[in-house]
């Protein structure tokens, strides 16, 4: 028997045509009568700069930094929403109340993606990937193919258009 789809992750890299992805996550949430938690990842900063941030700024402004980008990153993320909402969901706008968490996380993304998913009890993963080529694909990976690998649950891997799209929602 298929598991009932009750909490929908959506992973979300806030790139211009990261909307599309976005429509497959409403489409699901919709059709399972569930619910979604929307989750970007601030990668973090790699130790040898954060040593060099700390030599010239103290450890207590750069965590109120990290705290400031990440309300700017959620406010962000919700205007996008707002935005998504006004022009897709017109006709339901009952849909947006299903957006029930939109966390703002440091760290690696594949980890935190993992993370959050057992975290929040999701049953399910959408997340949009970028087309590269073959090179660049075993040279630098890819999130996707990372959460891939460890996941026991489904996940939805939504390849997102090269060219513009009419739901492209604008400058992060």
């Amino acid at each position: 028997m298929i598991p009932k789809i009750q909490t929908v992750l959506y992973a979300t890299d806030l790139s211009k045509n990261s909307a599309y992805a976005f429509r497959f996550a409403v489409n699901t949430v919709q059709k399972h009568d569930a619910k979604i938690h929307i989750l970007y990842v601030v990668e973090a900063i790699s130790p040898q700069m954060e040593e060099r941030l700390l030599s010239h700024i103290e450890k207590d402004k750069l965590t109120e930094l990290r705290k400031k980008a990440e309300e700017d990153f959620c406010l962000r993320i919700e205007d996008r929403l707002r935005q998504f909402a006004a022009k897709e969901l017109k006709d339901d706008q009952e849909t947006l109340k299903r957006v029930v968490g939109i966390h703002i996380v440091y760290g690696d993304p594949a980890t935190v993606i993992l993370d959050k998913t057992d975290e929040l009890g999701c049953d399910i993963i959408i997340m949009g990937t970028h087309g590269k080529g073959f090179i660049q694909h075993t040279f630098l990976g890819s999130v996707s193919e990372k959460v891939l690998r460890r996941i026991r649950k489904p996940v939805f891997i939504i390849p997102l258009p090269t060219e513009d799209t009419d739901i492209t929602l604008g400058p992060i």
